[in-house]
């Protein structure tokens, strides 16, 4: 049947700016200009010589009112792709349509559509299957088309910032620049294993070496590990680096840029996320991380102290094997679910940093900050360690938490070391989760609900 169907349907207009055209008429009035419209035929009422068609395009929604008399027999299926050519009216009753002369399916469904009224709502079948989702949840179909303008915003920030837009490799020789377990695969031509990126982070500082200054990239990267309401093993990440700049000033850049977005792609800056009231307005509150868990009770300067005191609170630390695991774990356990407005947590152990740069009043904090809303951590940030002797030092130090358990620590990358000797000016840099940004903006409890096509235990 594709053989007879048209190949292109040209010059159409949008449904959303037809409807809008129709609505500003008159009861009963008809517009002058023909307009040619596009989309899935989504609701049929009536029968005989009036036959009134829900259109649905990317834009919207718009009543088509097709008299037998002005354009022929309707015969069609609910989900069958058409293209319509007529003129904005809006009906006595005051609905936006659009009185249809001509009318030609361009593609033809062979199979019913899920039910129309109440949408699909069976989980499963809605990340499986995403293209249904997306044709008969709405709500759906704004969610993403809302994560595409909050990308479209966050390039179009940074750019106006000075910042130059970069790609660097998804396959790498050596991965790093988070605590995480990669993908491995093997290129066979080369003979050598290679790993999914799990940051882009030693890549992308590389650059602030070489003299581009400010640099961003907006890409997937890839842990495998566990599948949970705000993880997934492909996720998006931005990631920036600033040179001349430090955690301070990228504070202020991370809260003016999602107080901004938030702004473009919502005009607001309050959300409802998880059932709390969240404003992202600019300025956040900051807190550093020793105060946080010593408000909770949680903190101690050595490793039997914290699992003794964290035990004594039921909690399992028997997957813990050194003090930086067990400060992690009170962190995302005790502090992070109640950070309900945005708060910037600042201040860090070295431990847990092996590429942020020490303060100079206590080499044993580094100059990191994480940054949370809804409970939720968003990102991570730090001055970022320049000194190519104490980075390699920080390696070493990286290789005693992996020979004591601790086996996502990083490996090392003797190549970033060098690079550094060569000279890195002082430098800000930040991480952003794309997907859990657009989480709290649409209000959506599962990262699966922000990712197009999450990944899935395969079906057997």
């Amino acid at each position: 049947m594709t053989e007879t169907l048209p190949r292109r349907f040209p010059d159409r207009d949008a449904v959303a700016d037809v409807r809008a055209e129709a609505d500003a008429l008159e009861p009963g009035a008809e517009g002058a200009e023909t307009r040619r419209l596009a989309g899935r035929v989504m609701g049929r009422r009536g029968h005989g010589k009036l036959v009134f068609l829900d259109l649905v395009d990317r834009s919207g929604q718009v009543q088509l009112l097709c008299a037998a008399d002005r354009s022929g027999p309707v015969e069609l299926d609910l989900g069958d792709v058409i293209g319509v050519a007529g003129r904005p009216t809006k009906t006595k009753r005051g609905e936006p349509s659009l009185a249809v002369d001509e009318l030609e399916l361009l593609a033809k469904t062979s199979r019913p559509l899920p039910d129309t009224y109440h949408g699909l709502v069976d989980a499963e079948t809605r990340y499986r299957k995403r293209y249904l989702d997306l044709l008969v949840n709405e709500d759906t179909r704004e969610a993403f088309l809302l994560r595409s303008r909050l990308v479209a915003a966050i390039r179009r920030r940074l750019d106006e910032d000075g910042f130059v837009e970069v790609e660097t490799p998804v396959l790498q020789p050596r991965y790093g620049g988070a605590f995480a377990t990669p993908f491995v695969t093997h290129h066979n031509e080369l003979d050598q294993d290679l790993y999914l990126r799990i940051a882009d982070e030693l890549y992308l500082k590389r650059l602030i070496v070489g003299g581009l200054e400010k640099v961003y990239e907006i890409g997937k990267d890839f842990r495998n590990e566990g599948v949970s309401t705000k993880h997934q093993p492909e996720f998006t990440m931005l990631e920036w680096y600033e040179a001349y700049a430090d955690y301070r000033d990228t504070m202020a850049r991370i809260e003016t840029l999602v107080d901004a977005v938030a702004r473009e792609v919502l005009g607001t800056t309050e959300v409802e996320f998880r059932g709390h009231a969240v404003d992202l307005a600019s300025p956040w509150r900051r807190v550093s991380l020793v105060e946080a868990l010593r408000g909770e009770g949680v903190w101690a300067e050595d490793e039997a102290g914290l699992r003794a005191l964290m035990d004594g609170r039921g909690v399992d630390t028997s997957h813990d094997k050194t003090w930086a695991q067990l400060l992690d774990h009170a962190l995302s356990h005790f502090v992070e679910p109640n950070l309900i407005q945005p708060t910037i947590l600042y201040d860090y152990p070295i431990e847990l940093s092996p590429f942020a740069r020490t303060r100079d009043d206590d080499p044993r904090i580094v100059e990191r900050f994480e940054y949370y809303a809804g409970g939720m951590e968003l990102g991570n940030a730090y001055t970022e360690l320049t000194d190519a002797d104490e980075q390699a030092e920080r390696f070493r130090l990286q290789q005693a938490e992996r020979e004591a358990g601790h086996v996502t620590a990083e490996a090392g990358d003797p190549d970033y070391v060098e690079a550094l000797s060569y000279g890195m000016p002082p430098t800000g840099g930040l991480g952003l989760g794309i997907d859990r940004l657009a989480m709290v903006l649409t209000g959506r409890e599962t990262i699966r609900d922000v990712i197009l096509f999450p990944t899935l235990r395969e079906r057997t």
